[in-house]
């Protein structure tokens, strides 16, 4: 977006991390677009076509499969989750952002709530055959990474899997930059603590100018 503030959004999501409340600038971003959801400035208007290219292999084989979205934003993932078949959770800590949703796709089958991926419903624990989660982690600072992926991992269920999308980086760069991109250590910690099975690992640049170097991530738990 040609007239967004990025300066001042950094500032602004740095002066929440440092109050110890990493995510309560969501809500500055939804809500300040006044109900206008293409005015996101980091919304794509599309499904990852990572996402699509997965969900046409078909590979989960059952009735009523079951999806979440973590930090759905403006709905574009999980509406195409739905598409497919999948009973979808989709959720966002912000309220105004799951206003933007509903608004938006006002005949969805999907269960668009806010909540809290720290402190979510205890009946979500290894629940979801899909687990996608597009550019959440990369937003956080410090530990609450680790936490977010952990608690990534624990809404899977067995034989399940997470779909993981989010800016790149090589070891020992970027370590201050807002958002911070993940390096490859990082992603394999879903491999080295939560035990999941690496299925697909795909690094590469996007189209915008300059290009933004990438991950998209398969990982299965047995």
């Amino acid at each position: 977006m040609e007239n967004f503030d990025f300066i001042a959004y950094k500032k602004m999501v740095k002066t929440y991390q440092e109050n110890n409340d990493p995510t309560g600038w969501f809500e500055n971003i939804y809500a300040g677009v006044n109900g206008d959801y293409k005015s996101v400035f980091w919304a794509d208007l599309e499904p990852s076509a990572y996402l699509v290219e997965w969900l046409e292999k078909d590979i989960i084989k059952k009735h009523n499969k079951t999806a979440c979205v973590v930090g759905c934003g403006v709905g574009d993932d999980a509406q195409a989750l739905s598409e497919f078949g999948f009973e979808v959770t989709a959720f966002d800590i912000s309220p105004s952002a799951i206003e933007l949703c509903k608004n938006r796709y006002t005949d969805t089958k999907v269960n668009y709530m806010v909540a809290d991926l720290f402190d979510y419903p205890k009946k979500w624990f290894e629940k979801f055959d899909v687990i996608y989660e597009c550019n959440t982690i990369q937003v956080l600072p410090n530990g609450y990474r680790k936490k977010a992926r952990a608690a990534i991992s624990s809404l899977i269920s067995k034989n399940g899997y997470a779909l993981v999308s989010c800016r790149s980086r090589n070891e020992g760069e970027k370590e201050n930059e807002i958002p911070f991109p993940l390096s490859k250590s990082e992603m394999n910690e879903f491999i080295t603590i939560d035990k999941l099975k690496e299925i697909s690992f795909l690094a590469y640049d996007d189209e915008q100018i300059p290009s933004v170097p990438h991950f998209f991530a398969i990982y299965q738990k047995s």
